[in-house]
């Protein structure tokens, strides 16, 4: 008990593991994750504490000691590269389980992908030691108290689904772009694509930046940000028309672009602003296009882009903005995937716009296309047929379930 009291005091973080990668984190002494988790894994300092969590076996280890900074490829060889943040442990004591982990963390109001407070990790020291006379009553208490200090201040959940709906534009205590400028980028969007696609250090670009949106989301995650605008709105955006961006070839690790969707909005003034352009014409794709070919000669080959786009409905007539911009796009990247990103806070959700799209037969935007494309490694792409190796599930039927 010795070793629990004197480090109890440490914040603490669970790193994650599977039924084919325990064996080897325990004989490496060696935790790991992948860039999803980098930021947690670059937190750690030396000294604090270690958990490991099995998610296929459901089951919690402890307790390590951080004996390394965590830092990028302490041992690059490692799950063949594929876990490349890492953190050297050691244990401290005879290692303990607890079976049933997700059930535990839940009632303690703890998330295995953060890292946790010293008031978290004198609960799981306390409970691996002797989870008998462990006192609940504490706990409770102390998720009393945090339900009504509770800043917002954390970070979303990463989406796992193409359909992405975020309540509101911004997340946590800082601003990110600014909810008065019009058409404003979902800070949300941000957040998964810089997560997902990028690693700290790594150069995001937006030709198209706005009102900064994504400037505010690469500083907050410890990406660099170079953001043009044709008529920029603050000092840290740089004034450019994105038809020839002034970066050399191969220079960026991903690139972001919320565009105009025709020339419903007035953006600005400026005479070879694209949002002057109606989306019936086919000048504005050709306009858009100049711009992914600029796109495409910035953007490290392998690496990706994000383009937020919807689609027009006016004066009855509708105009697929999304799918002409995507078959523009397919000249040039690999296609990744495309996310239905729902669209709220816009001036059509009210009553009379409702009552007007029920009377007139016409549909109201609900949702905006961000199309997430791949610059190839290699211009000759070959189209070789796969196989694939499905997985084909039984069916349960009623009486199975109720059983």
């Amino acid at each position: 008990m010795k070793n629990t009291k004197q480090i109890s005091i440490l914040k603490g973080h669970i790193f994650a593991c599977t039924n084919k990668s325990e064996q080897e984190c325990l004989q490496r002494s060696l935790f790991s994750t992948n860039k999803i988790y980098a930021d947690k894994a670059l937190s750690v300092k030396k000294g604090e504490v270690m958990f490991l969590y099995n998610l296929d076996s459901d089951v919690l280890y402890g307790t390590f000691k951080a004996t390394s900074e965590g830092r990028k490829d302490i041992v690059p060889e490692a799950w063949n590269g594929k876990y490349p943040y890492q953190v050297q442990v050691e244990k401290t004591e005879e290692l303990k389980s607890v079976k049933n982990c997700k059930k535990l963390l839940s009632k303690m109001g703890i998330k295995w992908q953060d890292s946790l407070n010293e008031k978290q990790t004198e609960f799981l020291l306390t409970y691996l030691e002797n989870n008998n006379n462990f006192d609940w009553k504490k706990v409770k208490a102390y998720l009393t108290t945090v339900k009504k200090n509770v800043a917002n201040n954390g970070k979303p959940r990463l989406e796992s689904t193409t359909l992405w709906d975020f309540p509101r534009q911004n997340y946590g205590k800082n601003q990110k772009g600014s909810n008065k400028y019009a058409g404003v980028t979902p800070a949300f969007i941000l957040y998964n694509m810089v997560k997902r696609y990028t690693e700290p250090g790594e150069i995001v670009l937006d030709p198209m930046a706005g009102s900064g949106t994504t400037i505010d989301v690469c500083k907050e995650e410890g990406r660099k940000c170079i953001a043009y605008d044709i008529v920029p709105v603050r000092s840290d955006i740089k004034q450019n028309d994105a038809r020839n961006i002034p970066l050399k070839d191969d220079w960026v690790d991903m690139i972001f672009i919320d565009s105009p969707y025709g020339d419903n909005i007035k953006y600005n003034n400026h005479p070879d602003n694209i949002g002057k352009i109606s989306a019936e014409s086919d000048q504005f794709y050709e306009e858009l296009e100049n711009v992914m070919k600029e796109c495409k000669r910035v953007l490290k080959p392998g690496k990706v882009l994000g383009w937020l786009i919807g689609d027009q409905w006016v004066k009855k007539k509708f105009t697929p903005v999304g799918f002409r911009i995507y078959e523009k796009l397919s000249k040039y990247f690999e296609p990744i995937d495309i996310i239905c990103v729902v669209r709220r806070n816009q001036t059509s959700n009210s009553g009379m716009w409702y009552n007007r799209a029920i009377k007139y037969n016409f549909f109201l935007r609900g949702f905006k296309y961000l199309l997430i494309m791949k610059k190839p490694l290699d211009e000759q792409v070959t189209n070789t047929k796969r196989q694939i190796k499905w997985a084909y599930y039984r069916r349960q039927n009623s009486k199975e379930k109720q059983n």
